[in-house]
């Protein structure tokens, strides 16, 4: 688990032949060190005029972290659910239906770490806007930094959830979860144009 191992336990780890943690594992990590870097962005840009909303900010991106963190070992255990019902008997036609459930209820169970992902990612960019606005020009490269992050852990979510997502019959709750791909989009644009303005500001 995440919360156990140093960083780079885990990269080498994920390195390896085992087929977890992977893509999803490395998009949580991604959204937590966005996080992490939009909190210490908003600890330096505590002036007089917006030391509350700094306040706000920074206390909010470190509430994101161990949330990003944990969709880590949530996205292994999704897998590790999904690969075992995948190797359930399906040799009889009672357990070839049972087998087909066993996998649809898992791939729903699966795609629950990149919907929220996707949501914990759209939440930094969020703050990464909201800080370029008033933040010390000494940590907008930190800012965009954070933005960059959340953006690849945004996309990393959505394309495994597509994944989830071709893979479920029920077609309500497919709707339900293409609505998170439409806030994904959204804010990979955001982020992609926020980091956009930045380097214009600093390239004056």
């Amino acid at each position: 688990m995440i919360s156990s191992e140093n960083i780079r336990a885990y990269v080498e780890r994920m390195a390896s032949d085992e087929p977890a943690p992977g893509g999803g594992a490395a998009g949580a990590l991604q959204a937590a060190l966005g996080a992490a870097l939009l909190a210490m962005s908003a600890r330096y840009s505590t002036g007089a005029e917006h030391a509350a909303e700094a306040g706000r900010a920074a206390d909010r991106a470190e509430e994101l972290i161990p949330r990003a963190l944990g969709l880590a070992d949530a996205d292994a255990e999704a897998f590790g659910a999904l690969s075992a019902a995948y190797a359930l008997p399906k040799d009889s036609d009672q357990e070839k239906a049972e087998r087909s459930q066993a996998v649809q209820e898992a791939t729903v169970g699966a795609a629950q770490p990149p919907r929220e992902l996707i949501r914990v990612g759209a939440e930094v960019v969020g703050l990464a806007r909201e800080l370029t606005g008033w933040c010390n020009p000494n940590v907008l490269s930190d800012v965009a930094a954070a933005s960059e992050a959340a953006r690849a852990a945004v996309a990393t979510g959505m394309v495994t959830l597509e994944i989830n997502v071709r893979a479920l019959k029920d077609a309500a709750v497919r709707e339900e979860l293409r609505t998170e791909l439409t806030r994904g989009e959204q804010a990979v644009e955001d982020a992609a144009e926020l980091t956009g303005r930045i380097r214009e500001r600093v390239q004056r």
